[in-house]
């Protein structure tokens, strides 16, 4: 994304901030959300018209640039595949978990073997020698069907949400489960009292689309510096 496609994209974002709780906007709510976070993840390449967030980062993007670690710059020492995986892990653990009280992408679908590294939370809190063992050990075609199908089953819990449910909070079950599945390491307890706090629509609004933003940002940052 450009300047200007990013700023539409905030425009949008606050846009969808004004009504996501509003049930009798549930329906435009609802699109407007699945626009958005189509814009963040990879296209099926069938219109070239229409180059996702992702699509333009994985452009010319070389294996070294990905796995890069430390990188230096203003906001950021981790690797492009580390904001990748980790961006995805949080949507994984927050929707499925947390709003769909399904499984997570990474049991159902197999990538914690898929992924071939030995990591299963969110990524936060880890050691500088985790987040080197995870940029260089990733199996990348991995991680970018992961990131594809993490997106695929956010979609269809939002999809299937009714009107009203934008306003719901996840229950005590089911926020034990974030712990009793290894999702968040145990020294980062306040990023599952921060979600516990959270309504769906709130949930919607940070992991699943402005986090994947964010560390999108990110990730283009360190690839133009070590890509110039």
């Amino acid at each position: 994304m450009n300047l200007e496609a990013r700023k539409v994209w905030n425009a949008k974002h606050k846009q969808l901030t004004g009504i996501i709780t509003k049930p009798e906007e549930h329906a435009n709510a609802v699109a407007l959300f699945l626009e958005q976070h189509a814009r963040l993840y990879a296209s099926d390449g069938s219109d070239p018209q229409q180059i996702t967030y992702e699509d333009e980062l994985l452009q010319e993007l070389s294996e070294q640039t990905m796995r890069s670690y430390p990188v230096h710059t203003p906001d950021s020492r981790n690797s492009v595949v580390w904001h990748l995986w980790h961006s995805a892990r949080i949507e994984d653990i927050t929707m499925n978990l947390l709003v769909a009280d399904g499984e997570q992408v990474l049991r159902s679908e197999q990538y914690a073997d898929r992924l071939h590294i030995p990591f299963h939370d969110s990524g936060n809190g880890m050691e500088e020698q985790e987040v080197a063992e995870l940029s260089s050990g990733i199996h990348i075609d991995a991680l970018l069907a992961y990131r594809k199908d993490v997106a695929a089953r956010t979609r269809s819990i939002i999809t299937a949400l009714l009107p009203g449910q934008f306003r719901a909070k996840p229950g005590p079950a089911q926020i034990r489960r974030i712990t009793d599945e290894g999702a968040v390491k145990a020294s980062e307890q306040w990023l599952i009292d921060y979600w516990g706090g959270k309504t769906t629509a709130g949930l919607v609004l940070m992991p699943a689309t402005r986090h994947n933003f964010v560390h999108l940002n990110k990730a283009m940052r360190i690839k133009q510096k070590l890509q110039k």
